[in-house]
């Protein structure tokens, strides 16, 4: 079922569930919109009904003028209402910081599972200046370097690395997210894990990662989890900031059952 709800601001925000049982809202990461974590919705589905949606500015969903995180928070808010009941809630990547800053800012759910939001270390930090460059390249139409910006200073990609992406089919995909790209680096901020926001989550948080990720992530993860009361922190086999679906959806489904 697709439907549509309206953000505090009006921006129409789409939305669609598949599956019955408790619902699970999902938040998706930086270059994906509600189509974008597939695997994991179809396996969680067997057991839950689903709401996966367009993040504004992605997708079907609007994009309504100026940027404000607290407006994506906003958008998480009137998809939760929407659907009346206590959800469950899955962020993905950046999707999860900003699941995390809509928890600690109110937004009713029953239990929040985060799959490694990209906060740094003191070591590992995004160059400071990065949103603001990047808002700066998508203004000028400059949608490649934003897209290549992304992957060398979001994600520790080696120069080399986007060099061989742009040569593929996905780099079309990424480069048409350069301007939620944008939104990203707003809802990361510093790239520091917000501590003291965070402490006054009073819900129960899972904090997921992978083995095969990157030290950083592993060390956000765990970072991440020691700021919010009584979060569980587990860590799964799995390849650079991914999770097999098969594996990932039934410590989900576990933590959402309250085991």
């Amino acid at each position: 079922m697709i439907d549509t709800v309206r953000s505090e601001d009006g921006t129409p925000i789409v939305l669609e569930r598949r599956g019955t049982g408790p619902v699970v809202v999902v938040v998706a990461g930086a270059a994906n919109d509600r189509h974008g974590d597939e695997p994991l919705v179809a396996e969680l589905a067997a057991e839950f009904s689903v709401v996966t949606y367009d993040r504004r500015g992605r997708g079907e969903s609007g994009d309504t003028a100026p940027y404000a995180v607290e407006r994506e928070i906003d958008d998480l808010a009137a998809v939760v209402a929407s659907i009346g009941e206590p959800v469950l809630v899955h962020g993905i990547s950046s999707g999860g910081a900003l699941a995390l800053l809509a928890a600690a800012s109110g937004v009713p759910m029953a239990r929040l599972s985060v799959f490694e939001a990209p906060y740094r270390g003191e070591a590992e930090e995004v160059p400071e200046g990065y949103a603001a460059e990047m808002r700066d390249l998508v203004a000028a139409d400059r949608w490649d370097d934003a897209a290549a910006l992304f992957m060398t200073a979001a994600v520790g990609s080696p120069a080399a690395a986007v060099e061989e992406a742009k040569a593929t089919a996905m780099w079309a995909e990424l480069r048409s997210f350069a301007p939620t790209l944008v939104y990203d680096a707003f809802v990361m901020g510093d790239s520091k894990v917000p501590a003291e926001r965070l402490a006054s989550i009073a819900i129960p948080v899972l904090v997921v990662n992978s083995n095969g990720s990157t030290d950083w992530l592993k060390i956000a993860a765990a970072v991440t989890a020691k700021a919010i009361p009584g979060a569980k922190h587990v860590q799964l086999d799995g390849e650079f900031h991914d999770v097999p679906a098969g594996r990932l959806a039934p410590e989900l489904g576990a933590f959402y059952r309250g085991a």
